[in-house]
């Protein structure tokens, strides 16, 4: 957050001020702030980081995309994929989906108008293209913040969301309701893998059944 603030201040306020509007999305669920990684600035701006590295050493790659509060379940997720399931999967920060897709279409639109001229990669293409599996986005918004930038995202692309009608009760047993918790971004995780055809489906079924997971349940959006 300080770093938008910092970059909001410097370009509207600066030697050579824009005329610009910054606005921040901030979170009502208090959890202690790790510190940030060493040269995520840039990232952080682009709307988009690795926040923590893959464990090393397993048969599976992924990506999980976490905003905000999410960012407990997707480390807790991470662990989860790594101790049962041979998955090692980096965990993002996904600071803004705007601005990634801001920048895709700009990008898309130069090349559109510069057909020859070498095209030029989005940025959020550019840091994904290099790692391997899945990319499973959580967030405590809708589905529809991340699918913003699904059309540059890597294949297959999940994201997770609070689609659904309002309730009063335990964050936990919301994030469960919603599908957005530890065991749902583990399960989307296995199944890419499915997707890509280094999983069977009795595997998915079975981390399924491990995390308690009622696939009878009907979907959020409908209840």
């Amino acid at each position: 957050m300080a770093v938008i603030v910092r970059d909001g201040i410097t370009r509207m306020y600066g030697a050579n001020p824009e005329d610009l509007i910054y606005y921040l999305t901030l979170y009502n669920e208090p959890f202690p702030q790790p510190p940030m990684p060493a040269g995520v600035e840039e990232g952080i701006l682009a709307g988009l980081y690795r926040y923590r590295d893959a464990p090393a050493g397993r048969a599976h790659a992924g990506r999980i995309l976490a905003s905000g509060t999410a960012m407990l379940a997707a480390l807790e997720a991470q662990q989860l994929l790594s101790e049962h399931h041979d998955v090692g999967a980096e965990v993002w920060s996904a600071t803004s989906y705007k601005a990634l897709r801001d920048d895709a279409l700009s990008v898309e639109r130069w090349n559109r108008l510069h057909p020859l001229d070498p095209p030029t990669v989005p940025y959020v293409q550019r840091v994904l293209e290099a790692g391997e599996g899945p990319v499973v986005a959580v967030t405590d918004f809708v589905k529809l913040v991340a699918d913003q930038a699904a059309r540059w995202m890597p294949q297959p692309f999940i994201p997770l969301g609070t689609d659904g009608f309002g309730m009063s009760d335990t964050r936990p047993a919301l994030r469960r309701h919603f599908e957005t918790d530890a065991a749902h971004i583990v399960l989307a995780t296995l199944w890419g893998l499915f997707l890509q055809g280094e999983l069977k489906g009795s595997t998915v079924s079975d981390a399924g059944r491990q995390y308690g997971i009622d696939v009878e349940l009907p979907d959020p959006r409908d209840s």
